[in-house]
């Protein structure tokens, strides 16, 4: 098989795996509380990477961190895998899966913000534009439409999904900053988000009303949305021979998340769900656009 057709593969399977965790989260969240759900899972995403990394002949990479890596591990783990899941599973709690999931994936559009005051770009009218058409969606599913009363059905799990990718954007511009080994980063970041989800699982909640369905649900997550999954898309990026034929698949993933959501847990996807994901997925491919038509004037000027 090609390169390219390998790449395609990984993208695909991953982008499959990416579009059933909303599911896998509302079912797991139904016999498991989210501090619990976080710290199965991460324990789970640790052992998995740790094996990835003893097949890559990785493991050395642990015996030369430094005390700088320490601290960036200290602080990424705070922000990714315990702020970002404790926000998102909670939202997860608060709304259907269907909106949950769908205002998630406005992490792009968070980034974008956000590199203006901590990267110092300067945001143009078409990435307004773009960010005026995504939040624009987030107001149809948050409203389920009623524009004339603008009344949020459930304002605080609106807040706190989209909310989570304020972290994510925030992992994501730290992250890119650390140029140390991708897999090796991620099991010292969650090595330490693990303990960070412990404390609270230990002054809130204990773990004697663990089911063995929700422990089965972490195991999912943590090997399919945390583990696993990483690696395989890593390998898709670097297989491919442009790496935006690979990354922009990832645009399926929302669309493909809510057919699993109808047929698994059997909700019924709203047509406000469909229109605001149409404007916020339309919001991101503007932003993108305008990304590339910027880094081409750039390479013209160089």
């Amino acid at each position: 098989m090609v390169p390219q057709n390998r790449a395609y593969l990984y993208a695909f399977v991953t982008i499959l795996l990416w579009s059933t965790m909303a599911s896998a989260f509302k079912i797991s969240l139904n016999y498991i509380g989210y501090f619990q759900l976080l710290f199965f899972s991460s324990v789970f995403s640790c052992l998995a990477l740790y094996i990835i990394m003893h097949f890559q002949k990785k493991t050395h990479l642990l015996l030369q961190i430094t005390r700088k890596d320490i601290f960036s591990s200290a602080v990424l783990g705070l922000v990714n895998p315990f702020l970002y899941y404790i926000v998102l599973f909670k939202a997860y709690t608060l709304l259907r899966a269907q909106e949950a999931g769908t205002l998630n994936y406005i992490w792009p559009i968070t980034l974008v913000l956000l590199s203006v005051p901590l990267l110092k770009q300067r945001i143009s009218w078409l990435s307004i534009i773009a960010v005026v058409i995504s939040f624009t969606g987030i107001i149809v599913i948050s409203t389920e439409g009623s524009f004339t009363s603008f009344e949020f059905k459930n304002p605080v799990g609106v807040m706190l999904a989209a909310g989570s990718s304020i972290f994510w954007a925030l992992y994501w511009i730290f992250n890119v900053r650390d140029k140390r080994d991708e897999v090796a980063k991620l099991f010292l970041n969650f090595c330490f988000g693990t303990f960070y989800v412990l404390i609270p699982c230990l002054i809130f909640s204990g773990f004697s009303s663990v089911r063995w369905e929700g422990l089965l649900g972490a195991l999912y997550i943590g090997l399919f949305e945390m583990g696993i999954t990483y690696v395989l898309w890593l390998k898709a990026l670097t297989l491919s021979s442009n790496t935006a034929k690979v990354s922009n698949l990832v645009y399926l993933s929302p669309f493909l998340s809510l057919i699993i959501i109808r047929n698994v847990i059997g909700e019924k996807i709203l047509l406000t769900t469909i229109a605001g994901l149409t404007l916020i997925v339309a919001g991101i491919l503007i932003q993108q656009l305008n990304k590339g038509k910027e880094s081409g004037k750039r390479n013209k000027i160089i």
